[in-house]
C-alpha cells in the first residue's frame, strides 16, 4: 500500500491532472484503501481520524464516476456544519474541475432562494447540513431520483449535535439502490445500528484508530486559577513563540473577550464562532489559512473538518468538555507528518474532566509548572521580532489551477435571458478557443461566471471585454474569486 499511485486507481486524466494541481503526490492510508472499493460500488464505513485525508477519498470516486451531462445531483453530502459543508464542496469542486463537474452546498442561516436558484441549474454533488438538506427535499426542491452515491461524513459528530434523526429521513429519502460511505473519527453503537439498517455489506475500513491521533503532538498540561489564565496564556505564548496557533474556547463570550485582549497586546489573531455572520466565519478562516493572521482564537466550530496546514501550536484556553473535542481540537496541529503541540489550562474544578479525556486518549498528560513572569521575560524580545515579520501568504489549495484556469464574471444572467448555450458559443467563436476550453459556468440573476480552461482566460477576456452575448452589450472581467 506504501508504493500505490493515484495512477493505479485507473482513473481519468482530467480527475489526475487536478489531484496533481493539488499538491496530492502519493494516497495517503484512508485514500488507498477506500479509493478502490468505492469505484468498484460497494458500501463503506471508515474509522478515520480527521486530518487523514478522507475527503479525497470519497470526492475522487464521486468526480470519477459522475456523468458531467447528467443536470440532476448525482451524489448527496452530509456534513454536521456549515464550514465543512463548504469545504466539501470546494474541494469536490477541484478534483472535478477539469471534468467540469458543479458541487454546490446547502446549509442554514443562508436564504434558502438563493440555494434554491443554485439547485435549479446543473449539479452534479451536493453538500449539505442534515436539516437544510431535509428542508430541501421536503420542498422538492433537491431532486434525489439520480442519486447514486450517499455520503455521511464525520457521522459521529452529527450523532453528538442531535442530527441524527434528519440523516436518517434524508437516508430515506435517497433511492435504495445507491452506493453508501460512511466517515466517522469514531463508531459508536448508534452509528453501527444505522451502517447495519441502511447498508449493503459494508467494507469495513479502520485507519490509525483515535488514540494513536496523538502520536505526533507533545501534550502539556498547566493546572491555573480561571482569574490566571490570560496572563499564563501571555507568558506561554513569548516562550513558546508559535507559528500558527489556535487558541481554543468553551464560549462565543470568551472568543470574544480573549481576542480582545490579545489584540490590545497587538498580537495578530482573528477570531471565528458560531455567533458572527456566516460571511465573516468564512473571510475569518480563509484568512488564517492563508497566514495572514499568526492567531486564531475559536470555539469548537473550527476544530472538526477545517483543514489548515501547518499549525504548530494547539492551546486549549479552555478544557473541552467532551472528550472527544481534545482529540479534534489538538487533531488540528501535527498533520502530514509534522510535529505540533497541545497545551492545555485547566482548573482544579474539571480535574474529572481531564481524567475522562487522559482516559479516552489512553496516556496522562504531562503537568507542568507556570512559568513566572520573570521566566518568561527574556522570551519577549524574539515573540515580537517574528510578530514583526511580513507575514508570508501561502497559497490555498486552489491557488495551482490559476495559471491554467480562469474565472470570469459576466454583467449579465437570467434576467437577460442569458442561457448557458449562449455563453459557450459566444466563447467558441473566438479564434483557437473550443469547447473543451471552457469549464463550469454558472449562471445568477443578474451575472454570470464562467471558467476558461487551458490557459486561454487572458485571450478570451480580451475579446469580450466591452462586447456582446446574444445581442446584449456585457461587461467581462476576471472575476474576484
Amino acid at each position: 500500500m506504501i508504493n500505490i499511485k493515484f495512477e493505479d486507481f485507473d482513473i481519468s486524466e482530467e480527475i489526475l491532472k487536478a489531484i496533481n494541481n493539488l499538491g496530492y503526490k502519493n494516497p495517503s492510508e484512508v485514500q488507498a484503501a477506500a479509493i478502490p472499493i468505492a469505484l468498484k460500488g460497494n458500501d463503506i464505513i471508515v474509522k478515520s481520524q480527521t486530518g487523514s485525508g478522507k475527503t479525497a477519498a470519497f470526492a475522487i470516486p464521486l468526480c470519477e464516476s459522475a456523468d458531467v451531462e447528467e443536470t440532476e445531483p448525482q451524489a448527496l453530502i452530509l456534513t454536521p456544519t456549515r464550514e465543512l459543508a463548504l469545504q466539501v464542496s470546494q474541494d469536490i469542486t477541484n478534483i472535478g474541475r477539469y471534468k467540469k463537474i458543479r458541487a454546490i452546498a446547502v446549509f442554514g442561516k443562508q436564504p434558502i432562494e438563493m440555494q434554491k436558484k443554485q439547485l435549479k441549474q446543473r449539479v452534479h454533488v451536493i453538500v449539505g447540513t442534515p436539516g437544510r438538506t431535509l428542508d430541501h427535499i421536503e420542498r422538492g426542491t433537491i431532486k434525489l431520483n439520480k442519486v447514486k452515491y450517499l455520503i455521511l461524513d464525520e457521522a459521529d459528530e452529527m450523532l453528538s449535535m442531535g442530527f441524527i434523526e434528519q440523516v436518517e429521513e434524508v437516508i430515506k429519502a435517497v433511492p435504495k439502490n445507491r452506493v453508501t460511505m460512511l466517515f466517522s473519527a469514531t463508531i459508536p453503537e448508534s452509528i453501527e445500528a444505522i451502517c447495519a439498517k441502511y447498508m449493503v455489506d459494508p467494507v469495513k475500513i479502520e485507519i490509525n484508530p483515535e488514540k494513536l491521533t496523538v502520536d505526533k503532538i507533545v501534550q502539556v498540561c498547566y493546572e491555573v486559577e480561571e482569574d490566571k489564565k490570560i496572563s499564563l496564556l501571555k507568558r506561554i505564548l513569548y516562550m513558546e513563540n508559535p507559528d500558527s496557533c489556535i487558541v481554543f474556547c468553551r464560549t462565543k463570550e470568551n472568543v470574544d473577550s480573549i481576542t480582545v485582549q490579545m489584540k490590545n497586546r497587538h498580537y495578530s489573531c482573528i477570531k471565528i464562532h458560531g455567533g458572527m455572520l456566516q460571511n465573516d466565519r468564512l473571510d475569518a478562516m480563509e484568512r488564517f489559512k492563508k497566514g495572514e493572521f499568526r492567531f486564531l482564537v475559536a470555539t469548537d466550530v473550527a476544530a472538526r473538518g477545517i483543514d489548515v496546514e501547518n499549525i504548530t501550536h494547539i492551546i486549549n484556553y479552555d478544557l473541552p468538555l467532551e472528550k472527544g473535542n481534545y482529540v479534534h481540537r489538538i487533531g488540528r496541529t501535527g498533520r502530514a507528518g509534522k510535529k505540533g503541540k497541545a497545551i492545555t489550562f485547566v482548573t482544579h474544578h474539571e480535574n474529572k474532566f481531564l481524567q475522562a479525556i487522559e482516559g479516552y486518549i489512553g496516556m496522562e498528560i504531562p503537568k507542568e509548572k507556570i512559568p513566572t513572569k520573570e521566566e518568561s521575560e527574556p522570551f519577549r524580545e524574539a515573540f515580537y521580532v517574528k510578530h514583526d515579520e511580513k507575514p508570508i501568504i501561502k497559497k490555498t489549495k486552489s491557488s495551482n489551477f490559476n495559471a491554467d484556469i480562469m474565472k470570469l464574471y459576466i454583467s449579465a444572467g437570467k434576467k437577460k435571458k442569458i442561457r448557458t448555450v449562449d455563453i459557450v458559443g459566444t466563447i467558441c467563436n473566438i479564434e483557437g478557443v473550443c469547447s473543451d476550453d471552457i469549464g463550469i459556468i454558472d449562471i445568477q440573476d443578474s451575472f454570470s461566471h464562467v471558467d476558461i480552461m487551458n490557459g486561454k482566460g487572458k485571450l478570451v477576456l480580451e475579446v469580450l471585454k466591452n462586447g456582446t452575448i446574444k445581442g446584449k452589450t456585457i461587461r467581462v472581467e476576471k472575476a474576484n474569486k
